[in-house]
């Protein structure tokens, strides 16, 4: 039978109302399994009133009462990691292991809210003046959204929910429509830990959803993680609108290989994290650059391992990838490689006729590999989002650096080398956010910030780390004077204050 999901709002299940409905399937057999209702604006001018309802109390509720809620919450998801991942799998169809990693990665951020008391610490500087002090302080915004991707269900929005209710706010996240269950499931877990009722809520939906929250007069920040396009359209449509916007988009992360690089290491990196979760993440290596003479035999080492791989349903132990989330992304990746010989490409590997017996109606896509591909390619300009992996060539280090910086996007990187002073150089000369030396996906941890730059990121926040607490919260600065009973009248002074 289909199982019919309902929205979390004031703290319990609520069912949709518009009507509508959209399909969540499984990817591996092709089988619709859940049905996700679409929230009308009046439903989510209903979550939004919870929220701000909520706010009122919440945000003048302890740091020591907010971290001791965040603290049973991050018990009870290290209990329940399995029960998140096997959801995850179910409805993205990325492997077990790489959904407990989702979960683990998403338990860092977690950590970093608990310490939330540090990092809301405040500045205090006394005798600024004669007998005046100054103190600088950060609260909480109000109710704030998050808008997530499908490719990673449960740590996206725990990198948004976390961080935003301990630091004082209230939330409505509109999860993807594609895999809805895992952040369901998130709320549950965040109710036993005691959250109080309003203060996270989720809504489901599609674009009608998307826009009320971007247009909601009492949503005061907007957190997004999708593609360019929407990402841009949420930035604008948001900033439009008086709201605080960080809006993630699309990536072209490229590896750069140099001469001297170990190329067995280099091989297994590129494969590893080009084909990982089917290529469906945004640091996932698209590109690598062999410099000089090395491609040749760079292609043929990634090819013998490439071909390796075992495809099949994530939830068995034998698979190694999975498939993607729905057919018609598939379709999609799929015409990236049946294009690629018209756009001058050679096609090494070919995945498009893959298929996993006795699951013939899942979204199969077999790893393919595209050498020499030329820069007006559409393989190389769009962001695939699929186990599709590029190789291009170039003659040095320099021609190699301007091919990364040219590209449009700018959220990962990475160098593969044996020269200290190549890396030194291009972590200094290179756009990106995030950048690797002889590390693929240069995912960083919880309490450093995740986030790119130029068509990769819109807004001038990060996500996690400080800048987390700083988008999450605006400054107050106070300046005071407690004067002594028996000083004299100050007088009247019509000049500019000044410090003295």
């Amino acid at each position: 039978m289909t199982k019919i999901l309902n929205h979390w709002i004031g703290g319990k299940t609520v069912e949709g109302a518009s009507g509508t409905y959209g399909p969540v399937t499984n990817p591996a057999t092709g089988v619709v399994t859940t049905k996700v209702p679409f929230a009308a604006v009046d439903e989510v001018d209903t979550a939004v009133a919870e929220a701000k309802d909520a706010y009122r109390t919440w945000s003048q509720t302890s740091l020591a009462k907010r971290t001791e809620i965040l603290f049973r919450f991050r018990a009870l998801l290290d209990m329940n990691r399995d029960e998140i991942a096997e959801l995850i799998t179910a409805e993205h169809g990325k492997m077990h292991s790489d959904a407990l990693g989702e979960v683990t990665r998403g338990l860092e951020v977690v950590d970093l809210a608990c310490g939330i008391n540090v990092q809301l610490k405040g500045e205090l500087s006394t005798e600024v003046s004669t007998g005046v002090d100054v103190a600088a302080i950060r609260q909480p915004l109000g109710v704030v959204a998050g808008i997530t991707p499908f490719n990673f269900p449960a740590m996206i929005p725990m990198w948004m929910f976390s961080m935003a209710i301990a630091c004082g706010n209230t939330v409505v996240l509109k999860p993807s429509e594609k895999d809805p269950s895992a952040s369901l499931r998130l709320a549950e877990l965040m109710a036993e830990a005691g959250l109080p009722d309003g203060v996270f809520n989720i809504v489901h939906g599609d674009k009608v959803a998307v826009d009320r929250l971007l247009e909601h007069p009492d949503v005061k920040a907007v957190s997004f993680v999708g593609s360019t396009p929407v990402a841009r359209y949420v930035h604008a449509t948001a900033s439009a609108n008086g709201k605080r916007v960080q809006a993630l988009g699309g990536a072209k992360n490229h590896m750069l290989v140099l001469p001297d690089a170990d190329l067995e290491a280099a091989a297994d990196a590129a494969v590893s994290a080009g084909y990982g979760s089917a290529g469906e993440r945004c640091m996932a290596i698209s590109v690598v650059v062999a410099v000089g003479s090395i491609g040749d035999e760079l292609v043929e080492k990634i090819r013998r391992r490439a071909e390796k791989i075992k495809i099949g349903p994530g939830n068995d132990l034998a698979s190694e990838m999975g498939p993607l989330v729905t057919k018609a992304h598939r379709d999609k990746v799929a015409s990236y490689v049946t294009g690629a010989a018209a756009d001058g490409a050679e096609v090494v590997l070919d995945g498009t006729g893959y298929s996993v017996e006795g699951y013939e109606d899942g979204h199969w896509l077999g790893v393919s590999l595209l050498d020499k591909v030329p820069t007006t390619a559409k393989a190389y300009r769009d962001e695939i989002f699929g186990p599709v992996l590029c190789v291009l060539r170039v003659d040095t280090y320099e021609g190699g650096v301007d091919l990364i910086n040219n590209s449009p996007f700018a959220n990962g990187t990475a160098i593969f080398t044996r020269d200290g002073g190549a890396a030194r150089r291009f972590q200094l000369e290179i756009d990106p956010g995030m950048v690797g030396v002889n590390v693929p996906m240069p995912v960083p941890v919880g309490y450093h910030s995740f986030g790119g730059s130029k068509d990769s990121l819109f807004g001038d926040h990060h996500m996690h780390g400080n800048d987390a607490t700083h988008f999450y919260t605006r400054g107050k600065v106070i300046t005071s004077r407690w004067p002594d009973p028996a000083d004299a009248p100050a007088g009247v002074d019509l000049g500019f204050p000044r410090n003295h």
